[in-house]
């Protein structure tokens, strides 16, 4: 069984800056592993425990990004690849998802794994784009994967319930930070990234590797810009009242809500 997880470097910081072109400056901010992704890396670094998987985990991003892959690694993948250059720069989730989907058509794959969204944009739209690319079946907000004879039995959330359902393989999930607890890395882990290996455990792959049009990677490729940014500004203006029974109050809460057209 061999499962690829698809993987981000995220700013660490609610204080992020804009470049003029409307892509995040990450120069002196601190990064992390999008926390969506580290939960689907480990369901399936479970997976591998359960059944001897093989587990790649792959990103896109410039030549720091290997950072998460060698924690990913630490963690218990097995190999991680990194796909970089400046072809790329500047790209939206489409251009992305094209590219990560180039890549992960030259490997083998049971199973893909990609967080629900990325802390840094939230959209939600990468995974999905990623299987509607390679033209596989997807279940989004999953919070447990089970392997079954063909497929899958997954549970995914919704706002008030859950709903369980059999995926065919090969298939892409997209996962809930809030489904599991991921395990810290590994002393054994550790040291198969930082020793020579036979199997280097990191590689870097780029545009002349994957087979895609340049004109549709990057920001060249994107088509969705950046128009406008800027802090959420809040109003300290507050409507007091003092000495109202809970019929007042209630009363005066439907009188407001209807004021706003939320009632």
């Amino acid at each position: 069984m061999k499962i690829i997880v698809c993987i981000k470097q995220v700013p660490n910081t609610s204080e992020v800056k804009i470049n003029p072109d409307g892509t995040l400056k990450r120069d002196g901010v601190p990064s992390i592993m999008n926390p969506d992704d580290k939960a689907g890396l480990e369901f399936a670094l479970r997976l591998k425990e359960a059944h001897g998987a093989h587990v790649t985990v792959i990103s896109m991003g410039p030549m720091q990004a290997n950072k998460v892959l060698a924690e990913a690694v630490a963690m218990g993948a097995d190999k991680g690849v990194l796909l970089s250059g400046r072809e790329f720069a500047g790209a939206d989730t489409l251009a992305t998802s094209k590219a990560l989907a180039a890549a992960i058509r030259t490997m083998e794959y049971d199973l893909i794994i990609a967080g629900r969204q990325a802390i840094d944009g939230d959209t939600a739209q990468v995974g999905p784009q990623i299987a509607e690319h390679l033209d596989l079946p997807q279940v989004s907000y999953v919070t447990n994967v089970e392997v079954v004879d063909g497929g899958y039995k997954v549970t995914r959330q919704f706002e008030d319930g859950h709903q369980v359902l059999k995926v065919p393989s090969p298939a892409l999930l997209t996962c809930l930070s809030s489904a599991t607890k991921a395990r810290y890395m590994r002393v054994k882990g550790i040291m198969n990234v930082t020793s020579n290996c036979e199997e280097e455990p990191l590689s870097v792959i780029g545009f002349n590797d994957i087979q895609v049009d340049a004109n549709e990677m990057g920001l060249k490729g994107s088509p969705t810009r950046v128009k406008e940014t800027r802090n959420k500004e809040f109003s300290a203006n507050h409507d007091v009242r003092d000495n109202l029974d809970s019929r007042e109050a209630a009363k005066l809460i439907v009188e407001k809500l209807q004021e706003r057209h939320i009632l």
